[in-house]
């Protein structure tokens, strides 16, 4: 049988998604992969669809609502991986209860807030030139396997060549 794997979106959600499908076709073999549109998970209104919105409903109550929903979607141990605002949502779900085994979490630049570490296996990525990703003292009071992405920004995940060596480490 298959493991399950949550996919959870970056802040803009399925509808400019269409770099996931890479993910999902080199990772659907191994897994039974489930989609998470972060937006439909935090009650996020996309009427006005800009990051500055989106991020701002996302802040205010936003993240929390997604982190309850996910709570009650998944109820069985599972793999994640997720995408900037989806990897706070993962993280904050798993350490209110969500059994996660192992946790991407790409370009998630919020967890930089957070000093308490859920349980699991734990890979974090982000592109060297994000000016939001934590900073090095965070790292050193986290001892959390990462990896730092050379000459990239915010949204190197959304590149081919980056899926494909996720990818590689997901499936070890």
């Amino acid at each position: 049988m298959k493991s399950r794997l949550i996919i959870l979106s970056d802040l803009w959600g399925k509808e400019k998604s269409d770099w996931v499908s890479v993910y999902v076709e080199l990772l659907k073999d191994k897994f039974e992969i489930q989609y998470y549109d972060c937006c439909d998970l935090g009650a996020i209104d996309k009427t006005l669809y800009t990051e500055e919105n989106l991020h701002t409903q996302f802040v205010n109550a936003g993240i929390e609502k997604a982190v309850e929903q996910l709570l009650k979607e998944e109820k069985n141990e599972i793999d994640v991986l997720a995408f900037s605002i989806g990897g706070i949502i993962a993280w904050k779900a798993t350490l209110k209860g969500l059994t996660v085994k192992s946790l991407f979490a790409v370009s998630s630049t919020r967890l930089r807030y957070e000093n308490e570490i859920p349980n699991g296996t734990i890979k974090l990525y982000y592109g060297e030139n994000d000016s939001n990703r934590p900073n090095d003292n965070w790292f050193e009071k986290h001892p959390i396997n990462s990896e730092i992405i050379k000459n990239k920004e915010h949204n190197f995940y959304t590149e081919k060549h980056f899926a494909e060596s996720i990818c590689k480490e997901i499936l070890k």
